[in-house]
């Protein structure tokens, strides 16, 4: 095998020919799926290697190394790189680590030999967010040493056409009740028993087939993982995992929308002059530049601290915050770029309409970032109840992921939590948590010498966004739904009743 910088040169020339045929036909950018021949020439390149051990045949599972890769497959295309990132964190980082020597050899030769891919199954369709209720069960069959696990599952990416999936399920006892913890096993879809009951016409990302299965498997159980604990621990390791891993799929993303919008306003003329001159103009492009600079900071982070055979189940807060806040950036990004372009980016086929229908599902799936800012209060006011602190800038000072960058914000911290907050004020100030972790990376990321001034624009916009949310925060007065609405609610009606 090549070295991983070879692979990695070869691998954008590859995917930026790939790509620029489908940009000047327009036509693939509003199929669904891709063809054999497509997805063939690009795995040929074995990009997933990036996440393999090299005794397997990998590059070496080193995540600056994923991350690059999934940064370079994301400017070209936002949905390969998900497709990528799928298959690495999903799949193949949870076999390295929890799977037996058997289900690695078996998987991993063909994934790097042969271009097979594989998925994760979790949800299911009336347990999205609460998939530790999950329905699909799991009985062992001691005369032929095989576990049967039944059950249905729904939005997982690449639906009727991964080789493998890790199946998620829960033990189920003699008197037929469900166990509170979870397993998971590798299957392949070569021995049958998942059947595609629907697939659904997804918003975006037209290139990954998403639908609902019926599960009725038997898996050997050499191929079921072995957590170094509970299952809901390996599951918090696996999806904490990826999360961190997601500024390599947004890094690629937010590189081409920072160059679209810079040749556009370069190029296009308004009143003679170009539209880089206007200074609304000038206000959009620096976000999507700081937009950038902090992925990068996000990046550097997870390069540093999150090798392969770290347990990330501890990390929530890290994980939170860097996946809820560059999925926020990732669709801001794209809607500035929208207003950028006009009427023209209006267009699916358009590299603006496409990345804004496309990047939107990233603030849902993994855990919405509403659900996800709350975990981030609760898990720094569970931290401050353990040392016993109420003020939450002195606490901040004091904490490993905010001891820089809270200084910027003491007017806006310097303040007594109250514990027992509304679920809305949870996800406002999560919101300005995220924010203010990420200038912490961002920070940090400069004192290694990356560009001063993206640094500097990138912390003045963080500082302007916090202080915004924290105004809401500080806002008393909260709204409530009205459950009578229809009542005296017809503007139509009333103006009758004053002609009359």
């Amino acid at each position: 095998m090549i070295d991983f910088d070879s692979f990695l040169s070869e691998y954008k020339n590859k995917l930026a020919k790939i790509f620029k045929k489908e940009h000047e036909t327009n036509g693939d950018a509003l199929e669904r799926g891709i063809s054999q021949e497509k997805l063939s020439e690009i795995l040929m390149s074995t990009p997933l290697a990036s996440f393999i051990p090299s005794e397997h045949g990998g590059f070496g599972g080193h995540t600056a190394e994923a991350l690059s890769m999934l940064e370079a497959s994301s400017y070209e295309s936002l949905p390969l790189s998900l497709m990528m990132g799928i298959n690495g964190a999903l799949f193949l980082q949870p076999l390295a680590n929890y799977g037996s020597e058997e289900a690695k050899n078996d998987v991993f030769g063909r994934v790097v030999q042969k271009g097979k891919m594989g998925g994760l199954m979790i949800t299911e369709p009336d347990y999205g967010s609460e998939a530790l209720k999950m329905q699909t069960s799991v009985e062992y069959n001691a005369s032929n040493n095989h576990y049967s696990v039944k059950g249905t599952k729904h939005w997982a990416g690449l639906t009727g056409m991964a080789d493998y999936w890790i199946m998620t399920a829960r033990e189920k006892n003699s008197q037929g009740e469900l166990g509170r913890d979870v397993s998971f096993f590798v299957h392949d879809s070569r021995n049958g028993g998942i059947e595609v009951k629907e697939y659904y016409n997804n918003l975006g990302l037209y290139m990954l087939p998403y639908g609902k299965n019926k599960v009725d498997i038997n898996v050997p159980a050499s191929h079921k993982l072995t957590p170094k604990g509970t299952g809901i621990t390996l599951m918090l390791d696996l999806l904490h995992r990826s999360r961190l891993q997601f500024p390599g799929m947004g890094m690629g993303f937010l590189r081409r929308m920072m160059d679209e919008a810079v040749q556009h306003c370069r190029e296009r003329l308004v009143g003679g002059v170009s539209l880089l001159n206007y200074d609304q103009v000038r206000s959009r492009v620096s976000q999507i530049q700081s937009y950038f600079t902090v992925c990068s900071a996000m990046c550097n982070f997870t390069a540093a601290n999150v090798p392969l055979t770290k347990n990330t189940a501890k990390m929530d807060v890290e994980a939170n915050a860097i996946k809820s806040v560059l999925t926020d950036y990732m669709q801001k990004a794209s809607q500035s770029l929208l207003q950028l372009t006009g009427a023209k980016g209006y267009r699916l086929d358009h590299i603006a309409g496409r990345s804004t229908v496309d990047s939107r599902p990233f603030q849902i799936f993994e855990g919405s970032n509403d659900i996800l800012y709350q975990q981030i209060t609760e898990s720094v006011m569970k931290a401050m109840r353990k040392v016993k602190s109420t003020n939450l800038y002195d606490f901040l000072k004091g904490y490993d992921l905010t001891a820089q960058s809270s200084d910027y914000f003491k007017d806006v911290l310097n303040f007594e939590i109250d514990m027992k907050m509304s679920q809305r004020k949870l996800v406002d100030l999560g919101r300005a948590l995220g924010r203010i972790i990420s200038m912490e990376f961002t920070i940090n990321l400069g004192h290694q010498g990356f560009n001063k001034e993206l640094i500097d624009h990138a912390i003045t916009n963080i500082q302007e966004e916090v202080k915004a949310i924290m105004s809401q925060f500080a806002n008393t007065k909260l709204s409530d739904v009205v459950d009578a609405y229809h009542d005296n609610s017809s503007w139509f009606t009333l103006q009758k009743q004053l002609a009359h």
